[in-house]
């Protein structure tokens, strides 16, 4: 008898890696469960851009994925990689952008390569915006992603696809990047675990090395905080030629998940990082999480950084426009002509076309300007263990809002910092940070909590957020779309 939507759904990724090994049911019976529901939601949802097709037949005759590790942790989980940075052997990467339509790589990331490694079955790439420029996932090329807790909201950016993907029961977990907030955000508006690491613990090589000055980040999305450890016990460590690296834990992620956290110092604030008030949902969100990490015996505050907020911003924006600029020039160098107009959507344009005015001097006196501001952010965690904010400034944005027509840089950022003020700070600091789905609004749409601990301290951050999943009666909500009819 086939695997029922509600058995597949009901497993968390070790759930279902687990369940195979004990005979509960077959791989193929899981590739199978995830093929009927991609091809169920997606054309909905707009979570997945492209699928190999070829592989998911193979995996639901029951024949193994030649690719995957049959011992792994993970062995015979469906899995997508999202349509940004990381390359997969065979696989289109777009990056959002019709620039990019027919760029392949004959290489595995080192990152795809340990998931692989962990048994995982790549079986294509989610949606993504233009070089995951928006929190909105609404790209020209591949069209809007939907919240599946309500169709007419956005399922967040950038990270907007792998986020649906698992929020509508496709995947369990889904890989997903972070260079300013787009696994938090998106993870925040769907209800899910989105963890960004600290900096250099998982390989960005052999394609990059120091990826958007140490700003760009790789992990997942995920429906229970256990998925998120194993999943970074699966990846962490340097890949040769790492610029920098963070070394991984004597003790696994998975297994320091049974010890609870030591007494805390943590800090909450319901303001973003200029003083102003964020949404009352948001707030409410973080208040109410203080209250029961009070409960459960951390000592907790409010209080907040001392930074100039716009100060690390600006720079960091600079940083990042440059990087797009020269990612631009050096695909219209491989194709032998200039970007038509056709290619790139009326903001990336706009942003490509401001990098590229940014002189050598100007970009070098960035780094200070960034460094200073970083110095003084993460001088507030040699007092306190770990932070709480709003992972979003207000609810969940309805798609349209957060659009990319406009060619002025100066209003969309102004956007950005009104909707997610939160996130990009601790992208420059390399801290580790994570959404937790811990509030849902009046309607019923998720308000996701942001926690952030210190430099390397991933193990700390995901003991809380499982000491707060446990005490929650657990983080897996299913979003309205996956409910039974």
């Amino acid at each position: 008898m086939a695997l029922s939507f509600d058995d597949y759904r009901r497993h968390d990724a070790l759930g279902l890696a687990a369940a195979v090994r004990r005979g509960d049911f077959s791989a193929a019976e899981v590739a199978q469960a995830a093929w009927a529901r991609l091809r169920a939601v997606n054309p909905q949802v707009g979570a997945v851009t492209w699928l190999d097709e070829a592989l998911a037949e193979r995996l639901c005759r029951g024949e193994p994925d030649p690719a995957a590790d049959a011992d792994g942790p993970f062995a015979g989980v469906p899995y997508f990689i999202k349509d940004l940075h990381a390359p997969v052997r065979g696989v289109p990467l777009r990056h959002g952008s019709r620039l990019f339509a027919g760029q392949v790589f004959d290489f595995d990331s080192e990152t795809v390569a340990r998931l692989r490694r962990a048994g995982l079955c790549i079986l294509g790439r989610t949606a993504a915006p233009e070089f995951g420029m928006n929190v909105s996932t609404e790209p020209v090329l591949t069209g809007p992603t939907r919240n599946p807790w309500s169709l007419e909201h956005s399922a967040g950016g950038s990270s907007g696809g792998a986020a649906a993907a698992v929020a509508a029961g496709i995947v369990p977990a889904a890989h997903a990047t972070d260079s300013g907030g787009s696994i938090r955000i998106p993870a925040s508006v769907t209800g899910l675990v989105g963890l960004k690491p600290t900096r250099g613990l998982i390989p960005t090589g052999p394609h990059r090395g120091d990826a958007s000055h140490g700003m760009s980040h790789e992990h997942a999305v995920t429906r229970t905080v256990r998925d998120c450890a194993a999943l970074l016990d699966a990846v962490a460590g340097p890949d040769v030629g790492a610029p920098y690296f963070t070394p991984k834990p004597a003790l696994p992620y998975l297994q320091g998940l049974a010890t609870p956290p030591r007494r805390l110092r943590i800090a909450f604030t319901v303001h973003d990082f200029t003083g102003a008030p964020v949404h009352p949902d948001c707030a409410e969100a973080v208040e109410a999480a203080a209250r029961r990490l009070q409960a459960l015996g951390h000592a907790v505050e409010p209080a907040a950084p001392a930074f100039d907020a716009p100060a690390l911003f600006a720079a960091s924006t600079k940083l990042l426009l440059t990087g797009l600029a020269a990612q631009v020039t050096a695909r219209e160098q491989q194709l032998g002509r200039a970007a038509r107009d056709d290619e790139l959507e009326p903001l990336t344009r706009a942003a490509v076309e401001m990098g590229r005015r940014v002189s050598g001097i100007e970009y070098a006196a960035q780094l200070p300007a960034f460094n200073a501001q970083v110095r003084r952010l993460a001088a507030f965690f040699e007092t306190w263990d770990l932070l709480l904010t709003p992972a979003l400034a207000q609810p969940p944005a309805r798609l349209g809002e957060l659009h990319t027509r406009s060619t002025d840089i100066g209003d969309y950022t102004r956007m950005m910092c009104r909707y997610t003020p939160f996130t990009g700070p601790f992208n420059a600091t390399g801290q580790p940070a994570a959404s937790l789905p811990l509030h849902r609004n009046a309607a019923g749409l998720p308000i996701g909590v942001q926690a952030v601990a210190r430099f390397g301290d991933d193990s700390t951050l995901l003991q809380l957020a499982r000491e707060l999943e446990q005490d929650v009666g657990g983080f897996d909500r299913v979003a309205s779309l996956a409910r039974p009819a």
